[in-house]
């Protein structure tokens, strides 16, 4: 990893977006050839966020020369479409994106359809779960069409962003084809962490939603987790919440708080069995089975469900295979219990 020469100003680009904590960080790396960390919500006040922000560091949107991507997510790619108007910059983009871009929506749907019904969703939360999906892949490859992207980065890979050198890790877990950087500027080691390493709070288990590759979320989250804690950190730059130097706290409460959800969802299953017991010991007593859906629902506590529940899913089945619960398949509805 090259160390920048020079000392490099690096400025936060706050985005309003509505759910907790209330925004989305980028940044301008302020050098020779000007870097902009992710791109923001698809919404005029998101440009004019952007807009302004630039303006107050003595730049316009024309000057990007280089736009550096962490994950496909909405609030990370939503102006890429102004930029690359405004500036035509060189684009790089995590090379995962690629063949997940390229995707048939039906494929997506039929896969995503036939997990939601796996995890107990009725219909009317099944088409919701099967239509944001769609919508979302459609929507993410308008934003940022492969065609656009210049340079795709791999993990391990050392890439050169105006000058300086920058090593990339992959670090799916959240989103798939998330990728962290660490670069060498102002005398520190700073990694660019996207939707990971943040201060306030661990990340979802996004990684693909319902679709295929659900089953092992939970370990791909363990894997990025062991990427990075292997690295040394000086400075984190996150997507949400405040820049920070405790990257190895960070760390450590992020596998601590995926392994405690872990053991809440065993523990939901033993209580269901408790009470199942207190109300018949019979030798004929098992424990009541439950969905995917159900544990969802306890968890959201009446809100939208929608959003935790690839991380439910993805929960039992990385239980399952660890033998730490079962499962009963009935009508292609998976069920789980205790063991």
């Amino acid at each position: 990893m090259k160390q920048c020469e020079r000392v490099v100003p690096i400025h936060r680009i706050e985005y309003d977006v509505n759910w907790p904590p209330g925004h989305v960080a980028g940044y301008l790396v302020d050098c020779d050839d000007p870097v902009l960390i992710d791109a923001g919500m698809p919404d005029s006040g998101s440009e004019e966020q952007l807009r302004e922000t630039l303006g107050e560091h003595g730049h316009e949107l024309s000057d990007i020369e280089h736009l550096v991507l962490t994950h496909p997510h909405i609030d990370h790619i939503g102006q890429v479409p102004t930029i690359i108007e405004a500036a035509s910059p060189t684009i790089y983009a995590p090379i995962g994106v690629q063949e997940r871009f390229a995707r048939d929506l039906s494929a997506l749907e039929e896969i995503v359809r036939k997990n939601g019904k796996a995890a107990g969703f009725a219909d009317g939360e099944l088409d919701l779960l099967v239509g944001k999906a769609v919508e979302s892949l459609r929507r993410n490859r308008e934003l940022l069409p492969i065609e656009s992207v210049d340079v795709w980065v791999d993990h391990g890979e050392t890439i050169t962003v105006g000058g300086t050198s920058v090593d990339v890790l992959h670090t799916p877990g959240h989103q798939a084809d998330h990728c962290c950087y660490l670069v060498g500027l102002n005398d520190e080691r700073v990694l660019v962490s996207g939707d990971m390493a943040i201060e306030p709070f661990r990340p979802v288990v996004l990684h693909a939603g319902l679709d295929r590759g659900v089953e092992t979320a939970i370990d791909e989250f363990h894997t990025a987790l062991d990427r990075l804690e292997s690295l040394d950190v000086d400075r984190v730059y996150p997507g949400h919440g405040p820049s920070h130097t405790g990257f190895d706290d960070a760390i450590k409460r992020d596998r601590a708080s995926l392994n405690r959800m872990l053991d809440r969802t065993v523990k939901t299953l033993q209580n269901d069995s408790d009470h199942e017991h207190d109300h018949d010991r019979s030798s004929a007593s098992y424990p009541r089975l439950k969905t995917a859906a159900e544990i969802a629902e306890e968890r959201a506590g009446g809100r939208d469900t929608t959003y935790i529940a690839a991380e439910v899913v993805a929960a039992l089945r990385h239980l399952e295979k660890e033998k730490r619960i079962e499962a009963v398949t009935t009508d292609g509805v998976r069920r789980y219990r205790s063991r």
